[in-house]
Parts: structure tokens; sequence; C-alpha cells
């Protein structure tokens, strides 16, 4: 595999000759036709990194390709949506989860292709990069670092960057 892909393990990410602690879903690595909404899983497969979202309140420098994360930012997970794995804005009847948070998970969020453009109702929602609550701590599917980490990763992969989950 190339220096620049993300090649993600359960021990780390290594990426442009670098190994990155991280953090996984609680569910483990899966196959991704296993994957479920909720599962807490993270899907194996290649992937894409296709945005980054940030909050501008609290990063000060980001890529100039990033978009910032605004109050009324959500992303669907529900798969009764029609706008199911879509960043939506609120207010918002359907399930979602909050892309301004009160804690610093998502200040940094780099995105991917899981499930996405074309969403399938029920597949999973938001594999995200992010930064992590504390080392060790599963993330409900997504791939969590220490913000240091997030920050050289995001502003060393641009839209386009291969994810591997193996």
């Amino acid at each position: 595999m190339s220096r620049d892909t993300l090649v993600v393990t359960p021990t780390g990410v290594l990426f442009l000759g670098r190994r990155f602690p991280c953090t996984l879903g609680r569910g483990g690595i899966v196959p991704a036709a296993a994957k479920r909404e909720g599962d807490g899983a993270t899907p194996a497969g290649l992937h894409r990194i296709t945005g980054l979202l940030y909050r501008p309140d609290r990063i000060a420098h980001a890529p100039a390709w990033a978009q910032p994360i605004g109050p009324r930012d959500l992303w669907s997970d529900d798969p009764a949506d029609p706008a199911y794995n879509h960043p939506v804005r609120a207010p918002h009847n359907f399930s979602h989860e909050k892309l301004r948070r009160a804690d610093p998970l998502y200040d940094l969020v780099l995105l991917t292709d899981w499930n996405s453009p074309s969403a399938t109702p029920g597949a999973g929602s938001a594999i995200f990069l992010h930064r992590w609550r504390r080392p060790g701590y599963p993330t409900a599917g997504c791939i969590a670092f220490a913000p240091a980490d997030l920050g050289w990763i995001a502003g060393h992969a641009p839209p386009g960057t291969k994810l591997l989950i193996r």
C-alpha cells in the first residue's frame, strides 16, 4: 500500500511513514457488509477522505479546504430520513447527531465516504476521524486520535486520500 494511504489497524494508523495511536469502534472492525447503524463497529475496506469540518471558535488555523461547523450543523443518523448519513441543518425532525458539541471531540473532523454519497438506510452513518476522549476509550465506530496527531493528519490528508481499514 502507498505511503499516502491511511492504513488503519487495531493498534494504530500508518500514514506518510509515521504511526499514530488511535481508538476504534467499541464493536471492533467488521466486514463492510456486516456494518449496521448503532453497532459501534468500524467498517473494514478501502474508503476515502471526502471533507474536513472544524470549529472556527476553537481551531484558529484549519486547512483552506476545511468547512466551518456552525451551531445548526447536524449529521443525520436516522435510516428513515431521506438525508440519512448526510449533513443537515437544525431544526431537523429526524434523529441526528450535533456536529457542534460542548466537548472537543468534533472540533476537527475528517469525513469519509463510508455509505456515501448514496446511503443505504441502516448500513451505518458518520464514520469520521476525530479527537479521542482519552487513549484506549472506544468510539461509536469512528477512528479517534490524540488532538495533535489529528491536526497533523488533517494537514496532510486532503480530499481523495485513501483510508484502508484492515
